[in-house]
């Protein structure tokens, strides 16, 4: 999308967070490290990323917003560490700027799930059904309270993007509409 539009594309770097493995294996144990190097690691690179303007094209695709981070942080984290995470976060998240446009595609637990096993990645195997449940809840209910945020919530179940060009097209097609502030949920469907 970002080659085809000529933006420039930020993806998520999360292969060197060396606590990503362990809180799988023990999340009670490693939860709150994980969330603040995540906290981190997204701030430094969107810092970074943001303050490097294409004056001919300043379309930004990135593939996560900023309040992921506190989106995690609130399923993962006890309630007293949320508390000082949820501080650390909006004196950070004050400083960013926000997207024109946000779009959550949403896929059921169970293509999460077959999703996971095709990334094949190790430690990320035994994530429970209810693990991404509460992750999508949390979703949810944070973009509820962005009424001033264009935000696209798509259902992606019928139409496979990444691989069918048709698909591909739609979701295209579906992402240049002007869309109102607040939330607006679409299906998308093969034609």
């Amino acid at each position: 999308m970002a080659e085809d539009t000529g933006a420039k594309l930020i993806l998520e770097q999360f292969a060197d967070n060396p606590f990503l493995p362990k809180f799988y294996e023990d999340q009670e144990k490693h939860a709150f490290p994980l969330e603040l190097s995540f906290l981190a690691e997204r701030y430094h690179q969107l810092k970074k990323e943001l303050t490097t303007h294409d004056i001919f094209n300043p379309t930004i695709i990135s593939d996560y917003y900023f309040v992921k981070s506190l989106i995690f942080a609130k399923s993962n984290l006890k309630e007293d560490e949320f508390a000082l995470y949820t501080k650390l976060f909006h004196i950070i998240n004050d400083s960013l700027p926000k997207p024109d446009l946000f779009v959550y595609l949403y896929h059921d637990i169970d293509r999460l799930q077959a999703n996971i096993r095709k990334r094949g990645r190790d430690f990320e195997q035994n994530i429970t059904d209810e693990y991404l449940i509460k992750i999508q809840t949390g979703y949810f209910d944070f973009l509820k309270q962005l009424p001033e945020q264009r935000i696209v919530v798509i259902d992606v179940n019928s139409v496979d993007y990444a691989n069918n060009l048709k698909d591909y097209e739609l979701m295209m097609d579906l992402l240049k509409k002007p869309y109102p502030l607040g939330m607006t949920h679409i299906k998308a469907e093969k034609a």
